[in-house]
């Protein structure tokens, strides 16, 4: 009998592509045109904050960026670059309730897992956004990458306890204000943390101001480093939105 249900909702509800909405073989699944759209993100990359290289320059090449000015987290690891499939999945996601898709994001997220992992710690929202938009993307995405290897995931270690505006059309100075100082590591947290080796989850990496605010607070209260793990990179500043 439950077999049976499950055929006839894979016939009322087939899976769909998450970037179109074509049907597809299985959950999580892209169809074929939105797979080949993908970048995919990986080495030859930056030492410093992972961007990608065009040719390997050698594993310890950094871009001018990181040698004018290096980040303070280990680099940031995102599954693929910032486009338009990208960017209806992480829409998906995180405006129109469909929770599923954090699944299909970390599928290609865990490959850039860093190997001495010891936590998992979502991107916080403020309780009045977590309050209205009923669940943290960042979060989701967490506790999906935690079950699909054997790195613990925690909630409530990182806080934003100071609300934001709306980061999305400020510039990269307007979002480095905006985010000063905003989020806490809680009391109880910190022995957790100290000494660990932390990667802090995320949906979208655009600027690195938020993700430079949270590595601050974390280095601060004792975490032996942070590196960035995220679905999507802008690579190109014109696609930021």
């Amino acid at each position: 009998m439950r077999e049976a249900m499950r055929q006839l909702l894979k016939v009322a509800l087939p899976p769909r592509c998450p970037g179109c909405g074509t049907v597809t073989v299985a959950d999580h699944h892209f169809c074929a045109p939105c797979w080949g759209s993908l970048r995919f993100v990986g080495p030859p990359w930056c030492a410093g904050c992972n961007v990608p290289f065009d040719y390997a320059r050698g594993e310890e090449a950094r871009c001018a960026a990181c040698i004018v000015d290096a980040p303070r987290h280990r680099g940031v690891r995102a599954a693929v670059a910032y486009g338009d499939v990208a960017r209806t999945l992480a829409l998906k996601l995180k405006y129109a309730g469909r929770t599923a898709y954090a699944d299909t994001a970390a599928r290609q997220m865990i490959r850039l897992m860093p190997a001495d992992a010891d936590l998992l710690l979502p991107v916080p929202l403020h309780r009045w956004r977590l309050w209205r938009r009923g669940y943290n993307q960042a979060g989701l995405l967490a506790a999906a990458l935690s079950r699909m290897s054997t790195v613990p995931a925690d909630h409530r270690i990182l806080e934003r306890f100071r609300a934001t505006p709306m980061l999305r059309g400020l510039s990269a100075r307007e979002r480095r204000a905006a985010l000063r100082g905003v989020f806490r590591v809680a009391p109880r947290g910190a022995d957790r943390m100290r000494g660990r080796n932390v990667v802090l989850v995320d949906d979208v990496h655009t600027s690195g101001a938020t993700a430079n605010a949270a590595t601050q607070a974390l280095l601060a209260a004792g975490a032996a480093s942070v590196t960035i793990l995220c679905w999507a990179r802008v690579l190109d500043e014109g696609d930021a939105d």
